[in-house]
């Protein structure tokens, strides 16, 4: 955990705590259906965290699921989260994958434009 400041024009970083993945049980995202940047951390006391955003919440759980793959491969449970945005392979993960999700709203609103100006008889 990093505390962070400002002091004139420099920002300021202190590392407050650490924590250990292989230590860590469980990540609770507490309400998958709103718009939230509360979560808890589970090690072997419960943190309560706040993030930034609802996205940077996600893109953190994101980032330890595939750092938890990569080096770990430990049980690891993540709840309370939409799977749909937590997946990396899903199409609407918000990981550099915009311009594809772009691309197809493009490429429907296309279809319906041109499916409204054409005349059946």
């Amino acid at each position: 955990m990093v505390k962070h400041w400002r002091a004139d024009r420099e920002e300021k970083y202190e590392i407050v705590e650490k924590w250990f993945l292989k230590d860590l049980e469980m990540i609770d995202g507490k309400e998958a259906d709103t718009d939230n940047p509360y979560f808890d951390m589970h090690f072997h006391k419960v943190y309560n965290m706040e993030a930034y955003s609802c996205a940077s919440k996600y893109t953190f759980a994101r980032t330890l699921n595939q750092l938890n793959a990569m080096y770990l491969k430990k049980d690891f449970k993540i709840v309370n989260f939409d799977d749909t945005y937590l997946n990396d392979d899903s199409i609407w993960s918000s990981s550099n994958r915009d311009f594809l999700v772009l691309m197809r709203v493009c490429f429907y609103a296309s279809n319906l434009l041109c499916l409204s100006l054409c005349r059946f008889s």
